[in-house]
């Protein structure tokens, strides 16, 4: 009975099938050109925040690096100065300075690659040192923006509610005020 009705279709009703099956067909088409383009465009995205991430590491390690060579010469200067009233403490300072100045070399020296490539190679090794890591970060960090003070919803709300509940003498002057008006 299927057939019947198929056989009953007129010519103009069968080219309009065609015509919307084509329209179809070409618009799964241009969104299939459309995907590949975004596809495209975020990978280019994607390479230039990681060139951008890297520079930064590069400049910014380079930076710390110089700090820290700088804090372990004091640290060295300053056990020089302490060897000659008591040796214990020079002892001590001396053998900080000697880590300091390592990591303060190889953050001068390496680029951002290899620290990633370093970064990546340790989490692996220790992933148990790494969550512990990066659980006390993320703490630390709350912990500052919380006490950093930036909150103003919280606290800004609690401001308001306490002056609402003050008397003000103000209200008087106020009504005084609007009398002279």
């Amino acid at each position: 009975m299927t057939e019947m009705t198929q056989d009953r279709r007129s010519p103009a009703e069968l080219e309009e099938q065609s015509a919307t099956e084509q329209a179809k067909d070409k618009v799964q088409e241009a969104a299939g050109q459309v995907q590949q383009q975004v596809g495209e465009k975020a990978q280019h995205m994607r390479g230039q925040a990681a060139d951008g991430i890297r520079q930064q590491l590069d400049s910014r390690s380079t930076q710390a690096g110089e700090q820290l060579t700088a804090t372990a010469d004091a640290m060295r200067q300053m056990s020089q100065r302490l060897q000659e009233s008591n040796a214990t403490p020079a002892q001590y300072a001396r053998q900080a300075a000697e880590p300091v100045e390592r990591l303060g070399r190889y953050l001068t020296q390496a680029d951002g690659d290899r620290i990633l490539r370093d970064a990546e190679r340790f989490a692996r090794q220790r992933p148990l040192v790494t969550v512990i890591g990066g659980v006390t970060l993320g703490f630390l960090v709350a912990r500052f923006i919380k006490a950093s003070g930036t909150g103003n919803g919280a606290s800004a709300q609690s401001n308001s509610q306490t002056q609402a509940a003050l008397p003000s003498p103000s209200r008087k002057d106020d009504s005084d005020g609007q009398s002279d008006n």
